[in-house]
């Protein structure tokens, strides 16, 4: 177990074994670290204690057995994705959920979830067309665009996480069991810095990987692809906006229709040639403008990236109810928080979580300090008692 924990709290952070040696200030060797994580040798609790303190956790957490299980639905990557990052990714994301859903039985304590996995049956591209309808009716989300994909996402009790990673990785979709099978959460995983609009589309994309039961014969990503891009542009909206029939498109239309979908103009064409609403000769000469134009990477008019604030949120909320200390909250976030509590609140509710021997110790020896305190100083004894003032 320790170095199960110890290897995928190392890739999580993103240190090398040479690069965690240093930072443990060469008490040992990056081949002693490799021995640890693959079983061949054991850290001294010295050195245990030294590895926690360069990975900012507490050395319990070494011998603590995971609390669930990820099974990864989809995992979209290019071919050049090497297997280091990709092992990396994973144990990112395998920590990063598991805080995630300790954080969710802190503030959310369920033992159902409600999310729709594999729920709407694919026999052909266009079921899910009618899968993502049907998702929209299911959340009520009516047919009026989505302004916020994270926030809706997260508000049906999805994670959605954004990580630093190459541009090699697009999305994983993953579900995560607890330890007798039970489903706690699903997670949409997109990278950073990538403009909203693809951020969107990959969230969507992802979605439609985590509700859709594909049948042999269909293609997945086209499926899904299909049921993303349905779902943050509806038909019958597309058709109300567009018409059912055209033969040109201005490039101010598109940005407008881009700007009220939240769909890059990529995106748009193809969701117009689904349709039917352009055709195939049309389809191509925009596509050719718009590799002539080098839009294909980077569009005019990007929509913000979109940031969820879901685990701040409760993890904030969670030091405000004296649940969870702010050093471990930082862990969890990534970042150092400002907090305007008051120091004599965060330092009651540090030494109520002390053990009882060690509080009575501290408490015995204010005791001692008051009592020598008093001892050295009269000017309280002149001090006269008063009425008893009820407000």
């Amino acid at each position: 177990m320790v170095g199960q924990r110890l290897q995928q709290l190392r890739l999580a952070r993103g240190l090398s074994l040479e690069t965690l040696a240093a930072k443990m200030g060469g008490i040992v060797t990056k081949q002693s670290l490799s021995k640890y994580e693959n079983g061949k040798a054991n850290p001294s609790p010295y050195v245990l204690s030294k590895l926690a303190e360069a990975l900012n956790i507490n050395a319990s957490y070494f011998f603590s057995e995971p609390a669930i299980r990820i099974e990864y639905v989809a995992y979209r990557k290019s071919a050049y994705l090497l297997e280091k990052d990709r092992k990396t990714l994973k144990s990112r994301l395998n920590q990063a959920l598991e805080d995630r859903v300790r954080i969710l039985d802190l503030t959310e304590p369920s033992e159902d979830t409600s999310i729709p996995m594999k729920e709407f049956t694919v026999l052909k591209i266009e079921d899910a067309e009618t899968a993502a309808e049907k998702m929209r009716e299911k959340w009520k989300l009516g047919s009026a665009p989505i302004l916020n994909t994270t926030a809706t996402i997260e508000d049906n009790s999805i994670c959605v996480m954004n990580i630093r990673a190459s541009d090699d990785f697009d999305g994983i979709c993953a579900i995560v069991y607890d330890n007798e099978d039970r489903v706690k959460t699903a997670a949409l995983v997109t990278r950073n810095e990538i403009a909203g609009e693809r951020q969107r589309l990959n969230l969507t994309h992802e979605l439609g990987h985590l509700v859709l039961n594909i049948k042999n014969g269909v293609d997945e990503e086209k499926a899904a692809f299909r049921f993303g891009a349905a779902f943050l542009a509806p038909a019958q909206k597309v058709f109300q906006e567009v018409g059912r029939k055209r033969a040109l498109i201005q490039l101010q239309e598109l940005l407008l229709l881009k700007r009220q979908f939240g769909l890059s103009m990529q995106a748009l064409i193809y969701r117009m040639h689904d349709l039917n609403i352009i055709n195939e000769s049309y389809y191509r000469q925009w596509f050719a403008r718009i590799n002539q134009c080098g839009w294909k990477k980077q569009e005019p008019e990007e929509w913000a990236f979109e940031t969820s604030h879901w685990l701040q949120r409760n993890v904030l909320r969670l030091i405000a109810e004296g649940i969870l200390s702010q050093i471990e909250a930082e862990r969890i976030i990534g970042e150092k928080l400002a907090l305007d509590m008051p120091a004599s609140v965060i330092e009651r509710r540090a030494f109520l979580k002390l053990p009882l021997d060690k509080r009575r110790r501290i408490l015995s020896d204010q005791a001692s300090s008051i009592v020598q305190y008093y001892k050295q100083n009269s000017e309280w004894k002149g001090v006269e008692g008063g009425d008893v003032i009820e407000y």
